[in-house]
C-alpha cells in the first residue's frame, strides 16, 4: 500500500512540474494537474493540499540525493579520477531525477525565487559547485570547476543547446566538456 501511495505522489510531482515548465508556475492551478492525471481535486489534496507543497516535495527529495552525492564527494580523494565521477554522477542524476525541476526552474525562475524550495534547490547547487575544485588552485582552476558543473546542468536544456543532438548524445557531450574543464591539462 505504500508503494502505491508513493507511485502516485511522484506521478503528482512529475505532471505537476510538467505543468508548470507549460503553464508557468503561477498559471497552473491544481485542478489542472488533477484533470491532467485523471483524478479527482480531493484525491490529489489526499496528497498535497497546494502547489507549493507539491514543488516542496520535489525539492526536497532532489535535495536528499544532492546531500548524498556532496557527503560522498567529500570523503574521496582530492584526484582528477574523483573529479571525473563526480561530475558522472551528477550526468546520471540528471538523468534520473534532477532535469524536470532543473527545467522547472529555467521557466519558472521567479516563483523559484519567492518560494522556500528555491533557497533549498540554490543551497544545494552552491554545495555541488564547490566539489570539484581541487585544495589551494587557482581562480581560474576554481572557476573552471564551478563551469564544470553548470555544463552538466546546462547540457540538458534543450533549447540553449539546439545543435541537432537528442537529449542522451546532448548529456554526453556536456558531460566531455565538463571533464574537459575540470582535467589538469
Amino acid at each position: 500500500m505504500a508503494g502505491r501511495r508513493t507511485d502516485t505522489r511522484e506521478r503528482i510531482e512529475q505532471v505537476a512540474l510538467e505543468l508548470f515548465a507549460e503553464r508557468g508556475y503561477d498559471k497552473t492551478t491544481l485542478q489542472e494537474v488533477a484533470e491532467r492525471l485523471q483524478i479527482t481535486r480531493p484525491a490529489l489534496y489526499y496528497h498535497f493540499r497546494t502547489k507549493e507543497a507539491i514543488l516542496g516535495s520535489v525539492v526536497d527529495r532532489i535535495g536528499e540525493s544532492i546531500d548524498e552525492l556532496v557527503g560522498w564527494a567529500r570523503g574521496q580523494p582530492a584526484t582528477v579520477e574523483s573529479r571525473r565521477e563526480i561530475l558522472r554522477r551528477i550526468s546520471e542524476l540528471l538523468e534520473d531525477q534532477w532535469r524536470p525541476l532543473f527545467r522547472f526552474a529555467q521557466v519558472n525562475q521567479g516563483a523559484m525565487r519567492d518560494l522556500p524550495a528555491g533557497e533549498r534547490l540554490r543551497a544545494g547547487v552552491v554545495s555541488m559547485l564547490s566539489l570539484l575544485a581541487m585544495p589551494g588552485a587557482g581562480a581560474i582552476k576554481q572557476f573552471e570547476a564551478r563551469l564544470a558543473v553548470f555544463a552538466v546542468v546546462l547540457g540538458s536544456v534543450p533549447f540553449l543547446f539546439d545543435i541537432g543532438l537528442d537529449e542522451s548524445e546532448r548529456a554526453a557531450v556536456a558531460l566531455e566538456v565538463a571533464t574537459k574543464l575540470i582535467s589538469d591539462d
